[in-house]
């Protein structure tokens, strides 16, 4: 399928026939109304959909997902989508925001805008929402609308940014609470981590694949690494990075007291190329080096 580019909101806009109100910001909606073919696109600006009636799938990445009704999915520029028409299903139903990181440039929410992990989410992470939450959701996109049928005056980029930025805490605070009532799936994708950090430095797979990696574990428990670090720092305190550490130390520190193993070796086993570089990460975790951590064990 062929990929289509849109790296403005004008082009995005032109696709489904929407009027541009602002070359940089925009609220659109779809319904049976909207031609919405099934094709691949390419994003160039952030872009927040409040979906409301299924109808079709959509593919991120390797990830397909059929969704429910009132869920939020988000994309970041450089992320490429595909939208699938359910044979004979409904015309989906949703209304988005769409801005560039253009409009962020100068602004305090241009500088935090990588604290909203979810639009790096997977689709099948989709935000799923309560009555009440797609309704104040649904209020700042009206805000916003509002202030785009406005003429444009000195007060418009800041009222706009102040919406826009108070609608992505509302998606942080209702993310965390997401992750808190599927506290028994987030066990066990944690129970899951645990296991394959334990048989990634038990079977030596540092020595051919490296230093283990979030996106590693993330990848074969089927989430985004945004996703996944997300719900590690949640359940436990803890950045996913943090905990994989910690299990490489404690791996570390049981392999000191094997005289047979060499600082190198075990450097080695845990995917260090240079043994320099594990004796500076454990001195950084514990405050001491491998041969002081021995000579304090003797």
């Amino acid at each position: 399928m062929e990929i289509y580019e849109a790296d403005t909101i004008e082009k995005y806009n032109r696709y489904f026939g929407f009027e541009t109100r602002h070359p940089l910001v925009g609220i659109v909606h779809f319904d049976d109304t909207v031609e919405q073919p099934t094709h691949c696109m390419h994003f160039g600006f952030y872009s927040l959909f409040i979906k409301k009636t299924t109808g079709c799938k959509i593919n991120y990445g390797k990830t397909s997902y059929d969704f429910d009704d009132e869920t939020v999915v988000s994309f970041a520029p450089g992320q490429t989508v595909g939208i699938h028409r359910l044979e004979d299903g409904p015309a989906p139903e949703a209304v988005g925001l769409l801005f560039h990181p253009d409009f962020l440039l100068r602004t305090p929410l241009g500088h935090k805008i990588k604290q909203y992990t979810f639009f790096s989410y997977a689709s099948n992470e989709a935000l799923h929402l309560s009555t009440e939450e797609r309704l104040i959701l649904q209020d700042y996109m009206d805000k916003i609308a509002r202030e785009l049928q406005h003429p444009i005056d000195k007060f418009s980029k800041s009222l706009i940014i102040s919406n826009i930025e108070v609608m992505l805490n509302y998606c942080m605070r209702f993310y965390e609470r997401q992750f808190v009532t599927r506290e028994e799936l987030n066990h066990n994708a944690l129970g899951k981590f645990e296991q394959l950090i334990d048989e990634y430095l038990d079977s030596g797979r540092g020595a051919i694949d490296g230093i283990p990696t979030v996106k590693y574990f993330a990848d074969k428990i089927c989430l985004s690494s945004n996703y996944f670090g997300d719900l590690v720092k949640q359940e436990t305190g803890k950045t996913a990075q943090e905990y994989i550490q910690l299990k490489m130390i404690t791996y570390a520190k049981n392999s000191l007291l094997n005289p047979a193993l060499s600082t190198k070796q075990i450097a080695e086993l845990l995917g260090f190329q240079h043994s320099q570089h594990f004796i500076r990460f454990f001195k950084k975790q514990t405050g001491s080096t491998p041969r002081e951590y021995r000579l304090q064990l003797n």
